[in-house]
């Protein structure tokens, strides 16, 4: 491998921000923005870094993109937290070679989710984790996203799919905390999975019913409330993670800026870039914030102290 990976602690535990991607236009990466993206947020104390997920808009970048993205990030991170790269394509050969990519560049791990635009059945979806995970060189992490594949990950699929010994663990963005406490039943069988939330504002119940961290958005742009509100939780101090959740859900109305699912997206982009992290640009076929939504996210956090004196 390109530079060995990084070792990963099993379970892994703790806050791992589902990295944007900085873009400078539809097919160039914003490299310094990418940077200072990850020094930021290893400055913050997060516990590894996710790339090309939901929020880094993976299907929209070219598979050339994914991979340089793959083999800088691993670059600029050299180790210091494992990288989980995400691989989920319609295509099932090319998740494999993305895999591949991967564990040549020194990530830790894969994510996969249930392959989007033709909807599964649990039966298939179960024969295709089945059939995928063999082939791919890294440990896989399970990614049940059913707002954006049209399927949920059913308990028991999940359940069967425990006994390939090369999946180990899940992150859950299904946003119901009640299908997370279920799938929390797994642990008596596999001990050794992590088990992740992605809705920031399922933080704190996901850490009170035994959930090991989450895979929060919010973690891009402030990722210390995020590394503190686990850390206070997991030492059992539930007042002080009581009043990060208060300021964590104040910070979550940039996502509510704009009138469209891809304001969640825009919300981050918008936020690192007043910050003066990196740039905003969207992949397409969406686009960055206009001047009146941009004046509201900044607003937003500016109210929190998170904007540089510049901009204030």
């Amino acid at each position: 491998m390109a530079g060995g990976s990084c070792r990963l602690n099993r379970p892994l535990e703790g806050i791992i921000p589902p990295l944007i991607t900085p873009l400078l236009d539809r097919d160039r990466l914003d490299v310094e923005g990418l940077e200072r993206l990850i020094e930021h947020v290893l400055g913050g104390g997060v516990n590894g870094i996710f790339i090309l997920g939901t929020s880094g808009e993976a299907p929209s970048l070219s598979y050339r993109l994914r991979r340089e993205l793959i083999r800088r990030t691993c670059r600029l991170v050299r180790e210091r937290v494992p990288v989980l790269v995400g691989v989920t394509d319609t295509a099932f050969v090319e998740s494999v070679r993305l895999a591949w990519h991967a564990a040549e560049s020194g990530a830790a791990a894969v994510v996969l989710s249930a392959p989007y635009y033709f909807p599964e059945g649990q039966p298939e979806l179960l024969e295709y984790i089945q059939r995928i995970v063999p082939e791919l060189p890294l440990p896989v992490f399970i990614y049940n996203m059913p707002a954006m594949t049209k399927v949920c990950f059913e308990l028991e699929t999940l359940r069967r799919a425990a006994e390939l010994q090369k999946i180990i663990g899940m992150k859950d963005s299904s946003g119901s905390l009640s299908y997370f406490r279920k799938v929390l039943t797994l642990k008596k069988e596999r001990p050794d999975w992590s088990f992740f939330i992605g809705p920031e504002h399922l933080l704190l119940g996901a850490l009170k019913a035994g959930g090991d961290g989450g895979v929060n958005g919010i973690a891009n742009y402030h990722p210390r409330l995020a590394t503190g509100l686990y850390k206070a939780a997991h030492e059992g101090n539930w007042n002080e993670a009581k009043m990060l959740h208060r300021q964590l859900l104040r910070l979550g109305k940039i996502y509510r800026v704009g009138r469209h699912a891809s304001s969640v997206i825009k919300g981050m982009k918008c936020a690192l870039s007043l910050m003066g992290i990196c740039s905003d640009f969207m992949a397409e076929p969406f686009t960055r914030f206009r001047p009146p939504e941009r004046k509201r996210v900044a607003a937003v956090l500016e109210r929190e102290g998170l904007l540089p004196e510049s901009h204030c």
